[in-house]
């Protein structure tokens, strides 16, 4: 399909969802512009009218593409393995693919949302043990899951759509103060996609709406 101009990204620096679509639009090495949403200023700026016309749901990210606006991050990553060029995304094997499509739900579904800022501020004082109880509940059900489907990365040798769920999820993880050391497969896989660029340029620290205070 030809790509009418360049993507557009509606996103947030450190949001999860928000980096998943980044390091997936440069594994496949794609051009895009972005549009801060931010998650906190002016009480939320993804709750204004005008960004509901964007995403009806109102979170990030949202991404213009090919002359239709998608939301939901996996959805959009789908997508973008399905009509552009560059390294699969998700596995060619069926048994490979829905083990891709397991660890990405598991952390998209299953983990993430329940230490999202929407949830973490209705949560009050207890937000830490929350966070880390939700976690860590995820990633104990994630190691026991690696230890069976990884290689370098979570399934096999090839990057996958799962990693670009976990980094992010590992990054949350380290901001929340769980203790990787019980995560042993998680924390080598995650070392490992941390040494390569598409990960690196796609980090919240670098992003344009990333604070001075935390740019790096």
């Amino acid at each position: 399909m030809a790509a009418q101009g360049k993507p557009v990204l509606h996103g947030y620096f450190r949001s999860s969802c928000s980096w998943r679509v980044r390091i997936a639009f440069a594994l496949k090495g794609i051009e895009y512009d972005q549009v801060p949403v931010s998650l906190v200023k002016d009480g939320g700026q993804q709750l204004t009218d005008q960004y509901k016309t964007v995403n009806p749901m109102q979170q990030v990210p949202a991404v213009t593409i090919d002359g239709i606006t998608l939301s939901q991050s996996l959805a959009i990553i789908q997508y973008i393995d399905e009509t552009r060029p560059g390294p699969r995304l998700l596995p060619a094997d069926p048994q490979q693919r829905a083990q891709v499509r397991m660890i990405s739900d598991l952390i998209a579904s299953g983990i993430q949302p329940l230490q999202n800022l929407h949830v973490i501020q209705k949560i009050g004082a207890e937000k830490v043990q929350w966070a880390q109880h939700f976690i860590n509940k995820g990633f104990n059900a994630l190691e026991s899951i690696l230890k069976q489907t990884s290689g370098t990365y979570c399934v096999g040798n090839e990057i996958s759509m799962a990693d670009i769920c976990l980094v992010p999820q590992v990054y949350n993880a380290e901001r929340f103060k769980v203790d990787l050391d019980q995560y042993p497969t998680i924390k080598r896989i995650n070392q490992t996609l941390m040494e390569l660029e598409a990960f690196k340029v796609s980090h919240p620290t670098c992003q344009p709406d990333t604070p001075d205070d935390l740019r790096a």
